[in-house]
Order: C-alpha cells, then sequence, then structure tokens
C-alpha cells in the first residue's frame, strides 16, 4: 500500500488484530440483550478505549439500535463505528497554528519520542513551505542535542542550541528573538523529558512555559505532549498532570506500530477534551501525519468492510501513479 494510510494501516495491524478479533466475537451474539452490551463494554474497556468513551459509545448504540428497531448485532456493526467516530472529532480550526507564526512547545516524560517527534514536525513544515526554527532546550543531555541537530539537518531548518546544563530558559530566550529577527514561521521548542511526579522539573516547565508567553505573546500558542501508544492508559495520567503545569491543546500519539493497545487513540480526547493531533506509525522523517479519525477508523475495521467509496489506500496509490506519470518522459508511451 502507497502512502501514510498504508503505513497506518500496517502499524494497526496489532490493535487490529486484538480488538477487532475480540469484538467480532461479541457481534456474533444471536440477539441483541443485556448479555451483548456487557461484552461489548467489558471488550471497548480492556482495548484501551477508557470508560468514559465506552460509556458514551454504547449508551449512543442502544439509544441508536432501539429507534431503528434492530434486533440482530450484526446490523448494527456501523452503528458501533459511527459511535466511536464520535468521541474522536478534530475540526480545522485545530490546525490553525501552522498558518501562522506560531511557537510549538513539545513537553513528555522521557523515552516517549519527543525529540523524534520534533525533528518529524519541523521536516512536515518545511516541506509545505514554512521556514521553521527549532530550539533545543534539553541541555541536560548532550545526546539530545546531538539527535535534534541531526534532525534540523535532515529538515533543512536552523537550530538554536545551549551549552552543555544551560538553563533551558537561556535557550528560549535566544530562539524567540532569532524567529522574530529572521521572521520564523513556526519555533518549535523542544524539552527535557521529565517524570510527572517530580515537582521540580514539573516547575521548570511552568517557567518554561511562561518565558514563550512573555517574549512571543503574539504568537499562536500550541501546546503539545508527547505520548507513547503502547503505555495505554497511563498515557492519560501522564496528560493530565502534565495539563496541570501547562495548558494542553493537542497530543502525539507515537509508536502505534509497535503496540495492540492503539485503542488509546480513542480514549484520549473522551477522557481530556484534548485532540490527538498527530500520529505516527515509524522511524522515518515521513510518519507522523495529522490525525485523521476516518483514516483511523477505516484502518482499524478494515476487515469488517464497512467503509464505502473509495479508500485512503486506493487513493494514495492512484495519486502515487499520476505523479509517476505526470513526472514520466512524455516521449515514452
Amino acid at each position: 500500500m502507497a502512502g501514510f494510510f498504508g503505513r497506518l494501516m500496517e502499524g494497526l495491524a496489532k490493535t487490529r488484530d486484538n480488538f477487532l478479533s475480540n469484538i467480532t466475537q461479541v457481534f456474533s451474539a444471536s440477539e441483541i440483550d443485556e448479555d451483548f452490551y456487557e461484552e461489548l463494554e467489558e471488550t471497548l474497556i480492556l482495548a484501551d478505549l477508557g470508560v468514559n468513551a465506552t460509556d458514551r459509545i454504547v449508551s449512543k448504540l442502544r439509544e441508536d439500535v432501539k429507534q431503528q428497531h434492530i434486533k440482530h448485532p450484526e446490523e448494527c456493526r456501523k452503528l458501533l463505528i459511527e459511535g466511536i467516530a464520535e468521541q474522536m472529532a478534530v475540526n480545522d480550526a485545530d490546525f490553525r497554528f501552522e498558518d501562522g507564526k506560531s511557537v510549538i512547545f513539545v513537553i513528555g516524560v522521557n523515552g516517549v519520542g519527543k525529540t523524534t517527534s520534533v525533528g518529524k514536525l519541523a521536516g512536515k513544515y518545511v516541506k509545505s513551505g514554512k521556514k521553521v526554527i527549532i530550539a533545543a532546550a534539553d541541555t541536560f543531555r548532550a545526546a539530545a542535542t546531538e539527535q535534534l541537530s541531526e534532525w534540523a539537518k535532515r529538515a533543512g531548518c536552523r537550530i538554536v542550541t545551549g551549552r552543555e546544563g544551560a538553563d533551558p530558559g537561556s535557550v528560549f530566550y535566544d530562539a524567540v528573538n532569532i524567529a522574530k529577527k529572521e521572521n520564523a514561521d513556526i519555533l518549535i521548542c523542544d524539552t527535557a523529558g521529565r517524570l510527572h511526579n517530580k515537582k521540580n522539573l514539573m516547575d521548570e516547565l511552568k517557567k518554561l512555559d511562561r518565558i514563550l508567553g512573555k517574549e512571543y505573546p503574539e504568537a499562536i500558542r500550541e501546546n503539545l505532549i508527547v505520548l507513547d501508544a503502547a503505555t495505554g492508559q497511563n498515557a492519560l495520567q501522564q496528560a493530565r498532570d502534565f495539563g496541570e503545569v501547562t495548558h494542553l491543546t493537542g497530543i502525539i500519539l507515537t509508536k502505534m506500530d509497535g503496540t495492540a493497545k492503539g485503542g488509546i487513540a480513542i480514549a484520549i480526547q473522551s477522557e481530556l477534551s484534548v485532540p490527538v493531533k498527530y500520529i505516527g506509525v515509524g522511524e522515518s522523517i515521513d510518519d507522523l501525519e495529522r490525525f485523521a479519525p476516518e483514516d483511523f477508523l477505516q484502518a482499524l475495521f478494515a476487515d469488517w468492510g464497512l467503509s464505502g467509496g473509495k479508500n485512503r489506500s486506493e487513493a494514495d496509490t492512484e495519486a502515487s501513479t499520476e505523479e509517476t506519470n505526470n513526472n514520466a518522459d512524455p516521449g515514452i508511451i
């Protein structure tokens, strides 16, 4: 399969095998009764959809089944998918920061893929024609600056660094001044990974948040927390704790390709009222994309065959073919 949708299909394989096999068994019941709803509820919760999202999904399904006088589980598969989709809405307004002068503040615990996510975001924005600057404020780990410098080189953007052990706030001061002077479109601010239960480190995060607000108040602020999908419900707690320090506007969900807990993507917005904005399904610079709930659900429920019209993998393939044709030697038929 060509394109990101193909990689998403492959990345969700473990989640799909785990989730879809269990939920298909629930829908093989002979009738819709209380046992059916209880088993469905249990299956959704075990798939990391979360209690709140599960309650809303099952409640909506009950209501729809009653209104449409549906008797057999097989007849309400599409209703289930529609109910799940309602828990995952992402609006175009959620991405307005991509089209204006903006500062993206990237935070998260250690080991979630934060530094690589910053590099991938930079590559994505540069590719779309934006002038991007990265502020490498993880001054405690020398390897972090080296790693991010390599990502900046691959992305084709400038990076502002500080000496090892320097105050990360000073890196932000310098980066903001350079961003203003050079009229950058997007300033991406990386931070050191930190445990959400370490008060001194979280206080430092508050300070960095204040610096950006004070030094660059005219910029659109986007505060993204990077979460590892493989941690399931623990990711929700991390987001709650970081949300007490700074106002979260979005989530980057990484490592979807290595986990069977992809259902956490459905739970997050319902539980936190913070949308998943980007999703990562690999290690290359192109393996981070805007999160599109309809694509996610189509990939997750692919084996149910309920999606109508042309799917994304077909569209990606056609686009790839068209691009090849457009670039071909006109003298060759």
